[in-house]
Order: structure tokens, then sequence, then C-alpha cells
């Protein structure tokens, strides 16, 4: 339920010091420093699973974190919202569902929060808590980082708080992160010991990443066993509440940036002193089973440190005397994945996966300029390219299904889709019915294109804006591909609704050739569309379709011109799966890698290349 104002008892801290509500919309502020609060830790990696010895990889060489597993509570399904880290840190520091607030489930972007949000530290800071982050931020949104920090940087520290103050120190370690693996060197990890899922070939290149995401494990470990001697040094640690996660999943191929298990279960462990043992779950040592998102994190601290959850948050207290009720599933997505659009939403229980693609028309392996750095996306894409995979290897680069279903204790690399198993039915209903009640209940934003006057908080939720239980029913009929919707379809493009016709243009785009006999209405509407959103679907469609309409000389038109970035970015992605017929468009690509736009550039560059025959997967895309 989004509340229009926070209740009364979303006001009042409960740490026994007198509050003032005035301070700030929601907030409990403690009048002084109360003593008698713990303080927290947070130790942040980024872009790995959990390769972890107390997750029981014989491998990895974690001693630091097996020993906070030991000392404190591991969770065994823990997942990030989304699997990359802009959306991922909006969730952590708003507590909230980014797809609630367009376009904050896209890579990249600044999404508007509404008058009544507020980055969880702000509500620390007001009750005395001096909150420093050291030192990534990247939230995705227009966050107040005056008031949300007392200090961001690369300095920051508890060290540099006020004498007697509690503290909330957060330290985010780039050791584990992808562009780590770029250009690393061999380690001490064996190439010849990884274990190479089946959905890769298995190449030098391919073990050799994996061995150098072990070894940065290791590093990773070491940083935070330093950081941890800091603690006990200046006598701290009895005091201290620690929170070890990674940020999102990865880093590996068909991970980070997927939402998949892979690109979304991440590690998280706390460990409680003895002074503070009593707000644990668990004894030390435990491990718990029920789905946990990061963004539980803070809501968490904010129960810890005796303050209340303010009522439009999203995620669950994990620890302490409010701790809630178990959660039964823990949901996901993927959308735009920096120049690369895609709708995916996924649940799970932490046994099963069940995936909904709402773009099936598109392959997984999208290529991503910052991604196929990474050695092991170049030797995966040659392989392709050369014919060389078998049939499970072969997967990534076609089209998806609609529906995925996955038993993760039984199946770790997602190969066996147990959608059509009828063994599998009872699963399957049950995650598609608490998917279909998450979206409607979160005001799920992903079906809006961006860049349209309706994205937002506030926007989506004017009355007639975006029907989404209109919009959601069309979209779920389009991924069915089934050629008896094209009428329909074609008698949605007429409608007044934007992102009605927006779908309808998708469902249409999805058919393909299965809608052919309908291509005169469909270019009578692509006559009269005036919005760029859903003219950019239908002209992708009618050059397919082998149209006399001038489809592609109006994306060149739309790439080259249109104010808004993200339409023009749009725009590059229909080209892009146009093959030949896109090569008119060369001399705006070539504007378009000489641009200031990032994803255009990126977009630019690699369609350029495999239109003039000088694409390779070895060429550097990211520019």
């Amino acid at each position: 339920m989004e509340p229009q104002r926070l209740s009364r008892r979303s006001l009042l801290a409960t740490t026994g010091a007198a509050v003032t509500a005035a301070a700030m919309p929601g907030l409990a502020r403690a009048e002084g420093s109360s003593p008698g609060r713990p303080n927290i830790l947070w130790l942040v990696s980024e872009d790995n699973n959990p390769y972890i010895g107390a997750y029981g990889d014989s491998l990895a060489q974690t001693p630091t974190i097996d020993a906070l597993a030991r000392d404190g509570v591991r969770y065994r399904n823990a997942f990030s919202t989304t699997p990359v880290c802009a959306p991922s840190r909006f969730a952590i520091i708003t507590g909230v569902c980014p797809e609630r607030i367009s376009p904050a489930e896209n890579m990249r972007a600044s999404s508007t929060l509404p008058g009544f949000m507020r980055g969880f530290p702000e509500y620390l800071r007001q009750a005395g808590y001096y909150c420093a982050n050291n030192s990534k931020t990247d939230y995705n949104t227009t966050i107040d980082m005056a008031a949300t920090w007392d200090q961001s940087s690369g300095s920051a520290h508890w060290r540099n708080r006020p004498s007697g103050a509690p503290f909330f120190a957060v330290f985010n370690y780039m050791t584990t992160h992808e562009s780590q693996l770029f250009a690393a060197t061999d380690g001490p990890t064996d190439p010849d010991a990884v274990r190479v899922p089946a959905y890769l070939p298995d190449t030098p290149g391919i073990r050799r990443d994996r061995a150098h995401q072990y070894d940065r494990m290791a590093a990773m470990d070491a940083q935070l066993a330093a950081r941890l001697a800091e603690l006990d040094a200046d006598g701290l640690t009895e005091d201290t509440i620690v929170f070890y996660y990674g940020d999102n999943g990865g880093v590996l191929p068909w991970s980070k940036r997927h939402a998949r298990d892979d690109g979304l279960r991440v590690p998280l462990i706390i460990r409680f002193p003895r002074k503070w043992a009593h707000l644990a779950p668990a004894r030390p040592g435990s491990v718990l089973d029920a789905p946990v998102t990061l963004m539980d994190l803070g809501p968490t601290v904010l129960a810890l440190t005796g303050l209340s959850v303010p009522d439009h948050v999203d995620g669950q207290v994990l620890a302490g005397s409010r701790r809630g009720r178990p959660r039964t599933y823990a949901f996901g997505g993927r959308a735009r994945m920096d120049e690369r659009y895609d709708l995916v939403r996924t649940v799970s229980d932490g046994r099963f996966r069940y995936i909904r693609n709402y773009v099936p028309q598109r392959p997984y392996g999208q290529v991503n300029a910052y991604a196929w750095q990474l050695k092991s996306y170049q030797d995966w894409h040659r392989a392709h390219l050369a014919g060389t995979l078998d049939e499970v290897q072969e997967r990534f680069w076609r089209e998806r299904p609609a529906e995925e279903l996955y038993d993760t204790h039984t199946d770790r690399d997602g190969l066996r889709n147990l959608v059509d198993d009828p063994r599998h039915r009872g699963h399957l209903n049950r995650l598609r019915r608490a998917l279909d009640d998450h979206m409607i209940e979160v005001n799920d934003n992903g079906f809006i294109p961006e860049g349209s006057p309706a994205e937002g908080y506030e926007n989506s939720r004017v009355p007639g804006a975006y029907p989404l239980r209109r919009v959601k029913n069309l979209a779920d009929r389009a991924i069915t591909r089934d050629p008896g919707n094209a009428r329909h379809f074609v008698r949605e493009l007429a409608g007044d609704n934007e992102i009605m016709r927006f779908w309808a243009a998708q469902g249409l785009l999805m058919l393909g050739a299965g809608c052919g006999t309908y291509r005169q209405q469909i270019e009578q509407c692509w006559d009269t569309e005036q919005s760029p959103h859903v003219k950019v679907v239908l002209s992708e469609l009618l050059s397919k379709l082998g149209s006399d309409r001038p489809a592609v000389t109006w994306l060149t038109d739309t790439l080259d011109n249109h104010q808004n970035i993200r339409v023009r970015l749009q725009a590059v992605n229909a080209l892009t799966y146009l093959g030949a017929a896109a090569l008119p468009a060369l001399p705006a690509l070539d504007r378009a890698v000489a641009g200031s736009d990032q994803f255009l550039r990126n977009c630019g560059r690699y369609l350029g290349l495999v239109l003039r025959g000088e694409y390779t997967p070895e060429t550097q895309l990211f520019i």
C-alpha cells in the first residue's frame, strides 16, 4: 500500500530519547546522543556471488568472511533486487523497489524521489548517528547527499566522528568489481581447478576469468580483515554490529545484468557482538533459509538503532525486537542495462526461480560494450560466430521463451526449464501468482517506455495515465506470441493511451511475419502515430515486414535529431535488429559515435562495425 502520509508510529523513535517529528517528514529525531546504541558497520563487495568458503565453495580462500559466518548469522538465500549496481543501490538506500519509481530500475538513470522519501541514513543522522560512506554512491536517483551523509568520500571513516557519537559506516570494495578482471593477471588460483558451467564453452580465457575472480575474492577478504582489525584496535568490536554483503550478483558471463539466480544471488552475513546478541535473529553460526533482499538492509539498521521504519518502505526488518515474519518470496528484475533495453521480472522462494521475459524477441546475449571487455564474453561470442557451440551453449544467443522455471537446488546452472513439466505445475502457478500480485502492489513502472511523460512515482499514479492492470494484461498476452492475438493488437494501436499502444506494437513485433496480413492497418497507424516510443517499435516491425514506409529513414532521423536522448537510444536499438536494411543509417551511427552520450556511442560503434563487416568480439566497443 502506498501511504499518503506516514503514521504517527513511524514518526517516533524508540530510543527513549525525546523526539521531534518536525525535523522532516516521517522522521524520528533523537535529542542528543543517547548512550547504549549499537554502531553499525557495513562491508560491501561488488559483483560477486557467494564464492565463499562459508557458503560451501571449496575453492574459495575467504577466512575473514568464513569467520564472520561462524560468529554471526548467514543468510543462505539473499538476493539483490536487480542484477546490477545502480538500481540495486537505489533499493538499498531507499528500502523501496526501484520499479516503483521509473526510471530507477534502469542502469544509469536519474529518477526523482517523491517528497516523503529519503535515503535512510538521513534518519540516522537526525537521531544523532554519525554516517560515513567510503565511498561509492551510484544511487540512480536524486538523493540529497548533504543530508544523507556526514561524509561520503575516499577518506570517510568512523574515526572522523565527534567524540562519543554512535556511527553508521559503510566501506565499499571495488576489488571484486567486473572491471578488475579486464586486465587481471594470473594469481594463485589454478584455472584448471575451476568449474566451468555447461552453458559456457570450456576455453582458456573463460577458465582464467573464473580463476581471477577467486583471486579477487581472496584479496577482498584480506581487505575486510584489515578493516575489522581497525575496529578491534579502536576498541569498538563489542559495540558494533557488522554486516557483510555483495551489492549484486555476478560478475562472470550470464550473471551480472541478468535476472537469473547468479545475477541476483548475493552473500549476506551479520555478526552481532555479545553486547547486542539479543538483537540477533538466531544464534552465532546459524544459517537462515527464508529469502531476503538487499532492500531489507536499511529497515534493519533503523530497527537495530531504535528508530521506526517509515510506512512507505518495501524492505523488511531482519533482526531486533521488531523483526517481521520471514519473507516467502524475493522479487527482482532487469530493465535497460546500459545501452540495451529489456524487461524481465522474476521471483524466487529460495529454491525455485520463476522468470518472465517481456521482450522475448531479443536474445539473452544482447551485446553490452562494458561487459564485452571481459575475455569470457569475447570467447563465448567468438565461438557463437564460428558455429562451434553445442545446443546448451548456443541458447544464450537465441530468442527467449516467455516464461522460465528452474529448481536451483538440483539445477545450479539453470539448464532445464521446467515450465512445461507437469510435475512442477503447482510451483509454476504459485510463483506466477506471487509475481503478478507483486507487480500490481508496487505499481511496477517497467512497462512505461523510458522518457514517456507517464514515468515516475507521481506521474504514473495520475488517474488514467498508466492503467497498469490493462497494460500488464496486454503485455502478458503479447509474450505468448500467439498469431491469434494480432487483430486485438491492431485494434489497440488505435487507442488513446500511449503505453497501451506501445505494448500493442510490441505484441505485433513479437509476432513478426505472423502479423503480416495486417500490414496495411499497421502502416496506417504508423502514418498517424505521434508517440516516438510507439513509432520506434512500429518502424522496426514494418522494416522487417518489407513495408514501403520510410521506417529506416525515420529511425535514422530520430537517432540523429530527437531531443530525448533515450528515444534516440531506442531508435538505434531498433536499427540493431534490422540487419542489412540498417545500412543507410551508417552516417548517423558515425555521428552517434562522435557524440557525447556514452550509450549512443557504444551502440553506434557496435552496429557500425557489424554493418561494415568489421566487428570481432575482441573489438573495443566501450568508448
